[in-house]
């Protein structure tokens, strides 16, 4: 089981370095316009990334409820972050990515600048949870 935490925190930390890395260097290689607004570079790392959040809020739960009365405020306040980090980013990322895909296509609630700023950040939030999140089970492996 180690050794799959060890693995599972090495995929969160790549799949942060690639969503971070897209986000910046995107707007260098791609001028968004309405047929196109953003890269096919998304289309995979979308799925990195539902893999990642997936991955998220199980180990996110599973610290989270191993939290007892004798763990520090720290280790209390480090574990509800990043479960309840990983619930925020799913519910923005899943309802985000199924208007994009078509599922919702007849929701108008929102504009398309609203979607826009979801991913913008989506895209913020997201890397910086993978890596604790990386870190925390490398750690917990050792």
């Amino acid at each position: 089981m180690e050794g799959l935490k060890r693995f599972i925190g090495i995929v969160l930390i790549v799949i942060a370095a690639i969503v971070a890395i897209q986000t910046i260097i995107e707007p260098i290689y791609h001028t968004s316009t309405d047929d196109s607004p953003y890269s096919s570079a998304w289309d995979i790392i979308n799925w990195l990334s539902a893999i990642s959040i997936i991955l998220g809020l199980i180990f996110g739960y599973i610290r989270m409820r191993r939290v007892g009365a004798d763990s520090s405020v720290q280790e209390f306040i480090a574990a509800n972050t990043l479960c309840y980090g990983f619930i925020f980013v799913a519910i923005m990322f899943f309802w985000n990515w199924f208007g994009i895909m078509g599922f919702a296509s007849d929701f108008t609630a929102v504009s398309s600048d609203t979607r826009g700023l979801v991913w913008i950040l989506f895209d913020a939030i997201l890397p910086p949870l993978n890596i604790a999140m990386g870190i925390h089970l490398l750690r917990a492996s050792e």
